[in-house]
């Protein structure tokens, strides 16, 4: 008999018949929680406030008045321009897995009554790597705002620009800005939401430029990641940087958001800012 051998915790046996995915762990506070709990409480761990990733269709769910959301372009997806070895196959892989045809879902909304174009990116679809389809659903969105005379709004979460798509890809900051350019002319409103993480081409872009920037709690907000940055400038960085926090102190952003307040924020912005 193996006399030292501790019998196993109760609270640690697992059964080989409990389903997989039903239980998450927070990264911030180590707590696991259900499924169905997350789901209830906006995907936001109801311990430590912690804002796990949330799908793009979710999000927008949130988000709209009740069987207001038409999606646009939804048949748009990436071609292979500089025949990038196992891209296509990526791209394939990941349409399957997501549901998506690349990384953002856009369309017409109402949000409190407002009529507003959105543009939500998706991290789980390449990372929500901003390529060229990205770019120009987010452009043809701005332009159907300017002629159908509503909001923009865009929720980010990218790691920046899609290197399988090289200088097509860099392409898509200056496309977009300009769209937005033209959104401001015809004095229409753009509100910026910056999720976690927000970083590279698209923080260097579209996503720092709204009349008001919003940000979840804690969220990434960078262009390089922090280890690039020390190495760059050989010093050692501030505590908090490149938190939406650390942004909201030095003005980057205007206001940190819950998910579960961003319905009522953005209609409450889109009340002052929607031209009568």
């Amino acid at each position: 008999m193996g006399i030292f051998n501790k019998p196993r915790l109760r609270g640690h046996v697992r059964r080989d018949d409990t389903p997989e995915g039903l239980w998450h762990k927070c990264p911030d506070c180590g707590a696991m929680i259900h499924k169905l709990e997350l789901s209830q409480n906006t995907q936001v761990c109801p311990h430590c406030s912690h804002h796990f990733l949330i799908d793009a269709r979710e999000r927008i769910l949130m988000l709209a008045d009740s069987g207001t959301f038409e999606e646009t372009d939804a048949g748009l997806f990436s071609a292979n321009p500089l025949d990038f070895q196992g891209y296509t196959e990526k791209t394939a892989i990941l349409r399957e897995k997501t549901g998506l045809n690349d990384a953002v879902v856009s369309g017409r909304l109402s949000i409190g009554g407002h009529k507003a174009m959105i543009a939500v990116m998706d991290f789980k679809f390449f990372a929500g790597s901003m390529g060229s389809v990205v770019g120009e659903k987010i452009t043809r969105a701005i332009e159907s705002a300017i002629a159908e005379k509503r909001a923009m709004i865009i929720v980010s979460a990218s790691s920046g620009a899609r290197m399988q798509e090289g200088m097509l890809s860099l392409m898509q900051m200056a496309k977009t800005c300009g769209a937005l350019a033209r959104l401001s002319e015809a004095k229409l409103p753009y509100i910026s939401l910056m999720t976690h993480p927000t970083t590279g081409g698209v923080t260097a872009s579209f996503a720092t430029i709204g009349d008001v920037n919003l940000a979840e709690p804690k969220c990434m907000i960078g262009f390089a990641g922090p280890r690039v940055v020390k190495e760059t400038t050989h010093q050692n960085l501030p505590p908090g940087f490149q938190t939406a926090e650390f942004m909201l102190e030095h003005g980057l952003i205007d206001a940190i958001v819950p998910r579960a307040k961003t319905r009522d924020k953005l209609v409450c912005l889109l009340g002052y800012l929607m031209p009568a």
